[in-house]
Formats: structure tokens, C-alpha cells, sequence
């Protein structure tokens, strides 16, 4: 399973601690593929560019199974992409929004939210998501979420029901390995 990383418009240095952050938390090693965030292409499908020079081959699209996480401005291209990738034949597991307020999600695959604080999630919900969100609880700032996963506490919900406190970073754990299993499965 590839995980793609969809930054926002920030200092690469905050995904880097991302990335770090979800390490921590996992016994497992990711593939994570970064995409890189100039100007701002994070709000077009120039993802679709970097994903196919990095998966060129079309039958290696159909093999590798890719989650999607983007985080904040990175939503609005990455949603598009996730799903013009799945239309030539990728397999998108999942994607998963971190901050992604105002963005509508789509598609035909699992869809999550991540959200730094309660009006975000209850707002963002409305725009699409899946049956398991997370919202931070307390609430931390934007950018905290993103940087330091780790660190953010929070409510896991289903379906609108609070079933778990936990971190951001255990959260997105769990999702990976929920989709991990599903690449294993197959």
C-alpha cells in the first residue's frame, strides 16, 4: 500500500513532522510518497502529473493500491486527483481530508475527516465524509494538527457516534491498518 501525502500551503518542514509524527505512533513502516507543494498547485490536479511520473507504468496503477491524506488546501486538488486516478484504472483504499473545511468530498471509495476542532467536523460532515471521522478534543490550532498528529487528542467517531479518545496520530494508524488488511486480504 502507498499512502500519498497531499500537503497544504505550508513550510515542508511541517509535513516532514507529520510523517515523523505517524511513526511514532505505528510499529509498522509506511511507503508514504510526498507530493511537493509549489505555489499553488496543491489547489489543481498537478498531483495527477507527479503520481504518474512516479507510477508510470498503466499496469502497475491497477497493482498499487493507494490512501490518500491531504491536509487543508491540499484537499481541493487531491480530491480531484484520487478520483481521475481511480477513472484510469488505480486503486484508491481510501482517502482521508485532515482539515479540509469547505472542500466536498466524492468518490467512489472510503472517505474520512480529520478536524482540529468540533464546529469544523460538524460543518465539514455535511460536505461529505465516511461513517469514521476524528475530531480534535480539546481543540488545537490548524496547523497543530498537521505538525504534531501525535500530540492532538480527540474523539473517533462512527456514524456520529463517539466510540473511542485517542490520538490524531492512532486514528490515522488505525485507518491505515484497516486498509492495510484490505490490500492483504486481496
Amino acid at each position: 500500500m502507498l499512502i500519498v501525502i497531499c500537503p497544504g500551503i505550508h513550510a515542508p518542514e511541517l509535513t516532514q513532522e507529520f510523517v515523523q509524527g505517524l511513526n511514532v505512533t505505528s510499529s509498522n513502516t509506511y511507503n508514504f510518497l510526498i507530493s511537493p507543494t509549489h505555489d499553488y498547485a496543491v489547489l489543481s490536479p498537478h498531483l495527477l502529473q507527479f503520481l504518474q511520473a512516479h507510477l508510470s507504468n498503466p499496469q502497475q496503477r491497477s497493482l498499487q493500491k493507494v490512501v490518500f491524506i491531504a491536509f487543508s488546501a491540499g484537499v481541493v486538488g487531491a480530491i480531484s486527483a484520487a478520483n481521475v486516478w481511480q477513472s484510469w484504472g488505480g486503486q484508491v483504499l481510501a482517502f482521508i481530508a485532515i482539515d479540509g473545511w469547505g472542500v466536498p468530498l466524492f468518490g467512489n471509495f472510503p472517505l474520512h475527516r480529520l478536524s482540529h476542532d468540533y464546529f469544523t467536523h460538524w460543518s465539514s460532515v455535511m460536505l461529505g465524509s465516511g461513517s469514521d471521522n476524528f475530531y480534535a478534543e480539546p481543540a488545537v490550532d490548524h496547523l497543530t494538527l498537521w505538525r504534531s498528529p501525535q500530540n492532538v487528542f480527540g474523539c473517533y467517531t462512527k456514524n456520529s457516534q463517539t466510540l473511542a479518545h485517542l490520538t490524531a496520530a492512532e486514528f490515522l494508524i488505525m485507518l491505515l491498518e484497516q486498509y492495510g488488511e484490505v490490500k492483504n486480504a486481496s
